[in-house]
């Protein structure tokens, strides 16, 4: 597992990296004004609602579902059932794409009201969603070919693919003296890459004789089972993007520019998400599942034991820094050009808020990954619902004295309750992470980013001292100081408190759980495999 985890992680920090230089040309051209607050609009509608009925839900019944079909009945079997759900995916995308370009005023209108008393902004939004809106329909089928590909243990390709979306957005950002302005020249690289992602994707399914074809559905029992598990899953990220939905709606009403300081400090926020927490997720549902249907309870255990304690390693350094320096990281970043050093403190104030629900968004994936393996989706909608709930008043109750702060603090705050949830909820099913498997460790890796605190504010009281007469590129720099100093110091915190022994005993537990040998159904000796290195007497798994 953990050479997938690395596959997924590795390339979700490339997806990273030039998502960094993708926004920091946005904030540059784009700027934090009316004309990005439409874009933002027009960009999160069709991610919402991608989310619920894609990269969420779909994923979370359609995985498990493949993966158990895989396991219990074949390859054809599996490929049979994709075939059915793919051609369902793009007949339900099509009506709801559909309806959805037919009555976009009417959708900016609810999702977005506070824009209906700004006709240029709303008149734009509005404009720049047409466009954006078949991203849906695109990233769906994207999403079941990645899912495919996931089961039969490869993660390149569907990691590499936001790749795609950074790239198109730089590309025609920079071209945006061709495009009447800079809000459609955005909206268009979003459209572009949704083409570029399909076919990236699809080819690479393609070529490793797992593509799809259209066949008509039909009712059997793979199929009952995954619809069985879609109605849950769907209400369940419907609740939580329920919550980001209110973010869109409520900021719509506040002043201009907090849309911008909500989308900017998320996508800081979302680094260690998508390269820590959804790569060991990615990883961490498929494994588990084909351990269960196996009857390995205990590797499957042994596998989220690990997840946990190698996210919250590779996390907390994030948290903290997020939480301490949120200033300096905005205007090192992205203060320059359109973007100002008010943008920056605004955004800044904003990423704080998020911090502080960074740890649980991170384990969110493995704290699900038990309940989907088992094909359970109705338990994760509850915890997500009620903290959903409690997120949204909370909303409410913040955004007159805090803005668009208040709307990230109570997004952490919804964060913490659906995690303790979830915990609470395994813990009655009799599969909660065990203590004496974490407890210790989780103790001590907090006590390491505890240490890290302190170093950063006392690197950063030195710097400011010494770097004050330093009038170009002092933020960057002392970000830059502040790694360095803080990745030091972190690294000894760790090998001081929890040992060489305790960082050797992570990766190889991991490392023996993916060397474990797969059902022997799923062993299709294939030498193009490049998935993972297993040993020389077992044959790599079919792609």
């Amino acid at each position: 597992m953990i050479r997938r985890i690395a596959t997924v992680g590795g390339l979700t920090l490339v997806s990273r990296v030039t998502g960094f230089v993708r926004d920091v040309v946005m904030a540059a051209i784009l700027g934090a004004g009316p004309v990005a607050d439409a874009f933002f609009v027009a960009f999160r509608l069709p991610n919402h609602f991608r989310a619920i009925f894609a990269e969420g839900a779909f994923a979370a019944a359609f995985v498990p579902a493949y993966a158990r079909t895989l396991e219990q009945d074949g390859l054809p079997a599996a490929k049979v059932f994709a075939d059915q759900i793919a051609s369902a995916l793009i007949a339900i995308n099509l009506v709801l794409l559909g309806v959805a370009l037919i009555y976009t005023p009417w959708v900016v209108t609810v999702l977005a009201p506070g824009l209906v008393g700004d006709p240029e902004r709303f008149d734009l939004a509005v404009a720049l969603t047409r466009i954006t809106f078949p991203y849906l329909a695109l990233v769906s089928i994207e999403t079941l070919f990645a899912g495919v590909l996931n089961a039969n243990n490869r993660f390149a390709a569907a990691a590499a693919a936001p790749v795609l979306l950074n790239l198109s957005l730089i590309a025609t950002l920079l071209l945006a003296p061709f495009f009447s302005d800079v809000g459609h020249a955005a909206a268009w690289g979003v459209l572009i890459a949704g083409v570029m992602q399909v076919l990236f994707v699809g080819a690479d399914a393609e070529a490793s004789g797992l593509g799809v074809r259209f066949r008509w559905p039909k009712l059997d029992e793979p199929t009952r089972k995954f619809l069985k598990a879609l109605g849950p899953a769907i209400i369940g990220a419907g609740g939580v993007q329920l919550a980001l939905f209110a973010d869109t709606l409520i900021a719509s009403f506040l002043p201009t520019g907090a849309l911008s300081a909500l989308y900017y400090a998320d996508r800081i926020n979302q680094l260690p998400i998508g390269v820590v927490g959804i790569a060991v997720g990615t990883v961490l549902l498929p494994e588990m599942s084909r351990r269960l249907a196996a009857g390995d309870v205990q590797g499957a255990a042994s596998a989220q034991a690990r997840g946990v304690q190698l996210a919250l390693l590779l996390t907390i350094p994030c948290a903290v820094a997020s939480l301490l320096i949120p200033d300096l990281i905005m205007r090192a970043l992205f203060a320059r050009g359109a973007f100002t050093a008010d943008d920056a403190a605004a955004a800044g104030a904003t990423l704080a808020a998020y911090s502080i629900g960074l740890l649980p968004f991170v384990l969110m994936r493995s704290f699900t990954a038990p309940f989907y393996a088992r094909g359970d989706t109705l338990t994760p909608v509850k915890a997500a619902l009620l903290a959903a709930a409690i997120n949204i008043a909370l909303k409410v109750v913040l955004m007159g004295p805090l803005a668009q702060v208040g709307l990230a603090l109570a997004t952490s705050i919804g964060a913490w309750i659906n995690l303790g949830l979830l915990a609470i909820f395994a813990r009655r099913q009799g599969f909660a992470v065990s203590g004496a498997a974490i407890g210790r460790p989780v103790a001590l890796l907090i006590a390491a980013g505890v240490i890290l605190g302190v170093a950063i504010v006392a690197g950063q009281y030195g710097l400011d001292r010494s770097l004050a007469d330093m009038r170009v590129f002092r933020d960057e720099t002392t970000l830059a100081i502040l790694f360095l100093w803080g990745a030091i110091v972190y690294g000894l915190a760790i090998f001081l408190l929890l040992g060489r022994k305790w960082l050797k005993s992570l990766l190889s537990e991991v490392a023996v759980i993916a060397d474990t040998p797969a059902p022997p159904n799923l062993e299709h000796p294939d030498p193009t495999d490049d998935s993972e290195a297993l040993p020389d007497n077992e044959p790599p798994p079919k792609a």
